[in-house]
């Protein structure tokens, strides 16, 4: 051991640790992973940079590679030359990159996975794409650090326009992690750039619909959709890539599978033996031969199918065994800040947009310095012009140009650069036509410096600048999507190709329904004769019309508690005058079961909209039931059990309602009962529900249920067996005071009509208001519809008057509030023929 020298004593597992990790950070940062502002990796930004120093710009002539690779292992990047040569070479071949950043000529390789040419036999230069992402570094935009011998100094990012991480990807293997980002079209970028200016709020649901998935510069198809919005929404995610294939018959009839694009990555050669070896080893059938017929115009590979194979099967097969069918697994790993981080595709932008964003502030502040120098200096010139014979006068009798400049700087109080400027004047620049130059070139400058201040002081311009140089790079160099995208099998969903635009559903009496277009119902002026509006069949009429979305629910309530669920682009199409199906047969409803009810509902898998939503149901024998809509978002084909009937009882009616609604029930003995929804807890689907109403005799039943807003000005209609009715108000309308008064659950309620032996009882009660029409149908067929402004408002416990007269023992099927009439004129003249001329009016009664 040499004098001076001793050993320390430190831990190996210590010195291990902090090596590795060194080592690591170094991998990490320096080599493998891009830096999210310009996403280039060291290498990348170096071959540029030092082709920048070469001067081989797309303009000019190409230099030899080798060339190329010497500048830059020479000053920026020691790490061998073969590192930056292949670089290089990835950087100029097109099946690559999206957007090649290097013009080579020569042999860079092929897609069957050749090797590229030495690099003393090929040339490159810039493509004009890379000269936009190496533009106005001289303005101090980004930071400079020293080279390796620090002998030079290299840029740490470059100040690039181009969002270049996304648009080319970037690939990469680090210690512990790895990065794996796709190529996309720049149109589609840069549009979700601009539409994340314009909104920073933006989210990337929002966003996807710009920047709508991958697309690889060798094309082909993106097969399923659900992999690549995981991968654009959490930075992670697996794209499923197919080949471009079409199926053509020969002029022999043989058909042959011709593929004109594969997947991204992929080594063609290497694929065709690997096929060629499935087919011998009988792991494919139906395949007699394959050809690459691919040249200089594209890529042409032909596969001849036997004639007793199906070129379909052996597609799918083809798809199953080979990289005709390959996956891109999407890893957005890269450095924020120097430190490595996941990123979605709205952080990837933000990120840009901010870096481009700084860019400019620096740009902006080198151009205004630089523009306030010149300017000091014209303003000294300018004083000299306005003094020429004295300046000159005062420089010929100096001894030296130091003390000329002293002088001057004296005389007319000038900077010593100012005082330079006028010392090193030229002669020429004493004319006329010179001086007036200055003036001119100082008035610009000043109004550039006060454009530039103008920039500084407001963010806003700085953003339209970014708009306006995206659009810019946008015309330039944005083309169309290569990679088609289209749903897998799995994936693909009927509602993804239905527009979710309003209809019109109706429903009939007897169960006829279909939905229409809202636009077949044409806008008419007041006192119109109406449109056509349906066909119903004969004794059937309108009982339920309401305007829908196709991607809306609707729930279906039968008399036996059971709940059937349809979307409504699966209601049958039909136009404003057809009659449409029997709903019995488009869902598996028990031949002795009957439909009670409907309900439309905006969206069973929106989370809030069914946790806040209720199914309101009551029977005959009294019992209520509230369950949460969220109970009913998974109904089952063959039908759900929305409530447990017992023995003997039966569903009578199905609301939806808010929670915080107000209930009627009433009764056949003429007794209602109100009271607030909030007494009826929420419970489970399967059970039975709670009493609602208490009965005094044994044959005393519920007839008929509403649900209704506690402030509402509508009014109470309730019709007797025979034939009597009348409407009253739930509140009165000029105290507010309820005329139902509300009670607890559970109780006998309040008179709602006297019921006599000439009335009978109550079989029904609806909540109407004078916007609506009645109809009344009679067990032996007679039907009348009224409009129900005619009947006036009366007292709760009034008899009523009578709607229509019934004949010797006629009984009423069934009451139902209608749309006011849209009816055609025909089938209001049969409905009149039927019913009318045995209705009474109420001044007759």
């Amino acid at each position: 051991m040499a004098d001076g020298e001793r050993i320390i004593q430190i831990n190996i597992e210590d010195e291990m640790k902090s090596a590795y990790i060194d080592y690591s950070m170094s991998v990490i940062v320096s080599r493998a992973l891009p830096d999210v502002r310009d996403g280039f990796k060291p290498v990348h930004r170096r071959v540029l940079y030092g082709m920048q120093d070469l001067g081989v710009f797309s303009n000019r002539a190409y230099k030899k590679s080798a060339r190329i690779v010497g500048e830059v292992l020479g000053k920026y990047h020691p790490h061998g030359d073969s590192s930056v040569y292949d670089t290089m070479v990835r950087m100029a071949q097109p099946w690559s990159l999206r957007y090649p950043l290097v013009d080579g000529q020569g042999n860079f390789g092929s897609v069957d996975g050749d090797s590229p040419a030495a690099m003393r036999y090929t040339e490159a230069r810039l493509q004009k794409v890379a000269e936009d992402m190496l533009a106005d570094l001289e303005k101090d935009t980004v930071d400079f650090a020293p080279n390796f011998d620090e002998s030079l100094k290299e840029p740490t990012v470059l100040p690039t326009k181009i969002p270049q991480l996304l648009v080319n990807g970037a690939s990469g293997i680090a210690v512990g992690m790895a990065t794996n980002m796709a190529p996309h079209n720049l149109t589609e970028v840069v549009d979700g750039a601009i539409a994340y200016v314009d909104n920073r709020d933006i989210d990337v649901e929002e966003l996807i619909q710009y920047v709508k998935a991958p697309d690889f510069p060798t094309g082909g198809i993106i097969y399923g959709y659900e992999g690549v919005k995981q991968a654009l929404t959490t930075g992670r995610g697996r794209v499923v890539l197919r080949a471009k294939a079409e199926i053509e018959v020969t002029k022999s009839d043989r058909e042959q599978i011709i593929v004109t694009e594969i997947p991204y990555l992929v080594n063609k050669a290497d694929m065709i033996k690997k096929t060629a070896d499935l087919v011998n080893e009988k792991k494919i059938d139906g395949i007699s031969d394959i050809r690459d017929e691919s040249d200089r115009n594209g890529m042409r590979i032909v596969y001849e199918i036997k004639r007793d194979a199906l070129a379909n099967v052996v597609l799918n097969k083809l798809y199953k065994y080979t990289a005709l069918q390959s996956s891109f697994s999407v890893n957005n790993i890269c450095l924020v800040d120097g430190r490595p981080k996941q990123l979605n595709v709205k952080e990837l932008i933000a990120h840009f947009v901010d870096f481009r964003h700084e860019v400019i502030v620096r740009r902006t502040k080198f151009d205004l310095k630089k523009a306030e120098d010149r300017a000091h200096i014209l303003e000294g010139l300018i004083i000299a012009s306005d003094n020429i014979d004295e300046v000159i006068a005062l420089i010929r009798g100096s001894k030296s140009p130091d003390e000329a400049r002293e002088k001057l700087m004296g005389r007319f109080d000038l900077s010593d650069l100012q005082a330079r400027a006028i010392v090193e004047m030229r002669l020429r620049q004493l004319t006329g036509l010179e001086q007036d130059k200055l003036r001119a070139e100082y008035d610009d400058l000043m109004t550039l410096i006060a454009d530039l201040k103008d920039i500084l002081a407001n963010e806003s311009r700085r953003m339209d600048i970014i708009k306006e140089e995206l659009i810019y790079v946008r015309d330039k160099y944005g083309d169309e999507r290569r990679s088609v995208i289209e749903y897998s099998a799995t994936e693909m969903r009927i509602e993804d190709l239905i527009p979710d635009e309003e209809v019109v559903v109706t429903i009939s009496h007897a169960g006829y329904i279909k939905r229409t277009n809202l636009t077949e119902y044409k806008v008419q002026k007041r006192g119109g004769m109406g449109s056509k509006g349906s066909n119903t069949r004969d004794k059937d009429f309108l009982e339920e019309i309401f305007v829908a979305t196709n991607h809306n629910y609707l729930l279906i309530f039968t008399e036996k508690g059971k709940c059937f669920w349809m979307r409504v682009f699966e209601i049958p199409e039909g136009n404003k005058t057809s009659k449409g199906r029997a709903i019995q047969n488009l869902i598996n409803i028990e031949p002795d079961d009957r439909i009670k009810a409907y309900i439309c509902v905006n969206d069973l898998k929106d989370e809030d909209y069914v946790k806040s939503n209720y199914i309101v149901m009551c029977t005959k024998k009294g019992i209520i039931k509230k369950t949460s809509l969220e109970a009913y978002s998974r109904p089952r084909t063959n039908g759900i059990n929305a409530i447990n009937i017992n023995e003997g009882d039966e569903l009578l009616e199905a609301k939806l309602t808010n929670g915080q609604n107000e209930i009627i029930m009433a009764k056949k003995s003429g007794y209602a009962i109100r009271f607030n929804e909030s007494t009826v807890r929420t419970v489970g689907r399967n059970s039975i529900g709670v009493k609602g109403v208490k009965f005094k005799s044994e044959d005393d039943e519920v007839v008929g249920m509403i649900c209704v807003e506690n402030d509402t000005k509508d009014t109470i209609l309730v019709v007797s067996e025979n034939g009597y009715g009348k409407r009253s108000y739930l509140n009165d309308p000029e105290t507010g005071e309820p005329t139902y008064r509300v009670t607890n659950r559970g109780g006998v309620g309040v008179k709602t009509m006297s019921v006599t032996e000439k009335t009978g009882s109550l079989i029904a009660i609806k909540h109407v208001s004078d916007e609506d029409d009645l109809m009344i149908i009679t067990k032996s067929g007679i039907t009348i519809r009224f409009d129900l402004s005619t009947i006036r408002v009366m007292g709760r416990t009034a008899q009523g008057v009578r709607m229509i007269t019934l004949k010797k023992n006629g009984e009423i099927a069934a009451v139902a509030k209608v749309p006011k009439g849209d009816e055609d004129e025909e089938q209001n003249e049969e409905l009149t023929e039927g019913g009318m001329e045995n209705a009474t009016s109420e001044e007759e009664e």
